[in-house]
């Protein structure tokens, strides 16, 4: 790909990732938590820049070749949670080990196009996880216009619909 824009992936410092995303919560330090034990996504503890009053201005987490970024809301500061994708060797599993620490499934594990299977979750951040995994020789499923489900539509529909401004 030849891009005049963006930095070839190869070139970017420390192997990471061209894109990575960046989110703004209260208790920052319980999200980098969070995203450790239901992902097994290492922190890089030498990125963690608190403030002095314990706030976060910095994590990362690696999940991948791609660095989640989370800090802090700092007084006047929006909540900036995130929309985030990943994949996983197990939804079924990675939603019972995000629920246990009290995230909500906004989608059970359902097949989706591609051989795929998707099922998404809410965390208490009101950060919402697009959990994805492949299923070799699982058949497409029927659109919902071809009389198939809707699940997948609706359920991120309320999930959104539901959040606080």
């Amino acid at each position: 790909m030849n891009n005049e824009v963006l930095l070839p992936p190869e070139s970017v410092p420390g192997g990471g990732a061209v894109l990575n995303p960046f989110v703004i919560v209260d208790d920052a330090a319980g999200l980098v938590t969070f995203v450790s034990e239901v992902f097994g996504a290492p922190e890089d503890t030498e990125a963690r820049t608190p403030m002095p009053d314990g706030k976060l201005i910095h994590a990362q987490l690696s999940l991948g070749t791609v660095d989640l970024m989370i800090a802090d809301r700092l007084d006047g500061w929006p909540l900036r949670p995130g929309l985030l994708q990943v994949w996983v060797r197990d939804v079924a599993a990675a939603l019972e080990r995000a629920n246990a620490r009290g995230a909500t499934t906004i989608t059970e594990p359902t097949p989706f196009y591609g051989e795929t299977t998707l099922g998404r979750m809410s965390d208490p951040w009101q950060n919402i996880w697009w959990l994805w995994a492949p299923a070799p020789g699982q058949p497409d499923p029927a659109p919902s216009w071809e009389a198939g489900s809707d699940v997948i539509f609706s359920t991120l529909d309320d999930a959104l619909k539901s959040l606080t401004a």
